[in-house]
């Protein structure tokens, strides 16, 4: 994995475009895998904002939901899906048909991970998956653990994940969430992980000493052989 330190939120928002820009040129299909939280938002701007310019550009790109909240409504404001339907599907005009996503509150979560990976499977890999990383290093919801699910499963979310910002106001306090696996993601052609803010200086510093382990899930990115992390000075101090 090759790290970046960038000055601001703004310029790895912006590097971060700019990579994924570059990748849809040169596949115009490219099925990206998309985080949700505060750290992936501003790059996912700058795609509405590319969009608005040449809306053309987006026709073939395709969307993986990469996590979800178990247990809400799939249009309660802090699901996963509804950040992914406000931020990159309605602004870059993708439409179901091109949008790769399970439920988050199905009858059966066993079930429903047996068949997102059925469809990953079928219409994957992943080409550039987008993550964040949480103050306990996990990314999706691949929480640290002594061991690591390789494919879609439920997972139990850590304290710190159930106090997440976007189900803080949503009256819900889910303890479960769905999720793709590290095999999932590892398969990917491209991971770009996002590290921003002064909460993150902690994570930051475990991930860079580059010791892997998995309670770090971050950590294992270093064994990727194209896996780029771009870090904001706010999160290296």
């Amino acid at each position: 994995m090759n790290h970046f330190i960038l000055n601001t939120y703004e310029d790895i928002s912006q590097r971060a475009a700019e990579i994924v820009m570059g990748q849809l040129r040169i596949n115009p299909r490219l099925l990206l895998g998309a985080a949700t939280g505060n750290s992936p938002s501003g790059l996912y701007a700058r795609l509405a904002d590319s969009a608005r310019e040449t809306p053309a550009t987006f026709d073939a790109l395709r969307v993986v939901k990469l996590d979800e909240w178990l247990g809400l409504r799939m249009d309660d404001p802090g699901s996963c899906e509804a950040y992914i339907r406000t931020r990159l599907l309605q602004p870059l005009r993708i439409s179901d048909e091109r949008f790769l996503t399970f439920q988050s509150d199905p009858a059966d979560p066993g079930a429903e991970c047996r068949a997102i990976q059925k469809t990953l499977e079928t219409h994957g890999p992943i080409d550039v998956c987008i993550l964040g990383i949480g103050t306990n290093g996990h990314i999706a919801f691949n929480e640290p653990a002594a061991a690591l699910t390789a494919h879609a499963h439920v997972a139990a979310l850590a304290k710190s994940s159930q106090s997440h910002s976007m189900v803080a106001g949503s009256g819900k306090h889910p303890v479960s969430g769905l999720t793709l696996g590290m095999a999932d993601i590892f398969q990917s052609r491209m991971i770009l992980l996002l590290i921003s803010g002064a909460s993150k200086r902690d994570v930051a510093r475990r991930l860079l000493t580059r010791e892997i382990t998995t309670n770090l899930p971050a950590s294992l990115l270093w064994l990727h052989p194209n896996a780029i992390c771009l870090i904001d000075r706010d999160a290296y101090r």
